[in-house]
């Protein structure tokens, strides 16, 4: 539409230049500017009627603000110089919004959410006719604005630094319908950074280390229950290896006097006396065992060999 409107003005002063000239002196260059005019006006107009949309975009045509029911693709397309083509985006676009939100808790949590979304291109004219071309100030950062204040509103500061990947599944299943209801088409999303204040981080931080205490206190009683236990098992493997090595020794004695006593006869006894004796008699002998009396040496009384010679 502004070539139409330059063109109408380069118009209009060539014709006034024309009458500035009219008289015969000048009328050659008159006729010129006019001609020269005319060829350039309508140079821009001819221009004006091409329209070039690009890769990745759907062409909207509008005449005089109306909307016409067809659609341009990419590429060099003709239309009329008072026709306007408005190039929708169709590629997935990629925003980040940084907004405060508060916990259940009221603790305050600044939120760095990323979002890609797109819209079709059978979708275009439609979000162009309804919402226009600012439809992601118009419709999409309001969306996410209520869905990441909501869910991060269900829980609670603590739970928020656990179920961080449940609380962006919550926002972008909630994102995703309110966007469908304006044909927007939601790709992924992430949150990027939850910010808590320096008061709740370090609360957090004295908890963590007051529980990593507490498991450690735990794991060296534990660990010195099952030395204790380790210990009087050792002690009781050892007493009975030393019981059953007495047994053992006590049984292997019985056994020996067992096969000894089998062994022994009167005949043996005697023999082994026999090989014993000295040849003197003892000096002491028994009565019936009750009592021990003394005896003289018999040894004293009889003679010795060499008296008799």
């Amino acid at each position: 539409m502004i070539y139409v409107i330059f063109a109408a003005m380069v118009l209009f002063a060539a014709l006034i230049a024309r009458a500035t000239l009219k008289n015969k002196e000048k009328k050659g260059l008159a006729n010129l500017v006019t001609v020269v005019g005319a060829l350039f006006c309508a140079g821009i107009l001819l221009l004006s009627c091409f329209e070039t949309v690009p890769t990745g975009h759907t062409g909207v045509v509008t005449t005089f603000g109306r909307v016409e029911n067809t659609t341009l693709d990419s590429g060099v397309h003709f239309k009329l110089p008072w026709q306007k083509v408005v190039k929708m985006d169709n590629r997935v676009q990629k925003q980040t919004v940084t907004m405060p939100c508060f916990s259940s808790d009221i603790q305050e949590v600044n939120m760095v959410y990323t979002l890609n979304y797109q819209i079709k291109k059978s979708d275009a004219q439609n979000i162009y006719r309804t919402i226009g071309e600012s439809y992601y100030q118009t419709v999409v950062q309001p969306c996410i604005a209520e869905s990441v204040k909501v869910a991060t509103a269900q829980y609670t500061a603590e739970q928020l630094v656990g179920s961080r990947s449940e609380l962006a599944e919550k926002i972008e299943a909630d994102l995703t319908q309110k966007l469908l209801a304006y044909n927007i088409e939601l790709v992924s999303t992430s949150i990027e950074n939850m910010d808590f204040t320096d008061a709740f981080t370090d609360a957090v931080e004295a908890k963590q280390v007051a529980q990593q205490n507490k498991l450690r206190a735990e794991t060296e009683a534990e660990q010195k229950v099952v030395e204790a236990k380790a210990a009087a098992e050792v002690r009781k493997v050892n007493a009975d290896a030393e019981a059953y090595e007495v047994r053992a020794k006590a049984e292997a004695e019985a056994e020996a006097n067992r096969l000894i006593s089998e062994s022994l006869t009167q005949s043996l006894i005697d023999y082994t006396y026999a090989q014993a004796w000295n040849g003197k008699l003892p000096t002491v002998m028994t009565g019936d065992g009750s009592s021990m009396v003394p005896v003289l040496d018999v040894n004293e009384i009889l003679p010795d060999e060499g008296d008799n010679e």
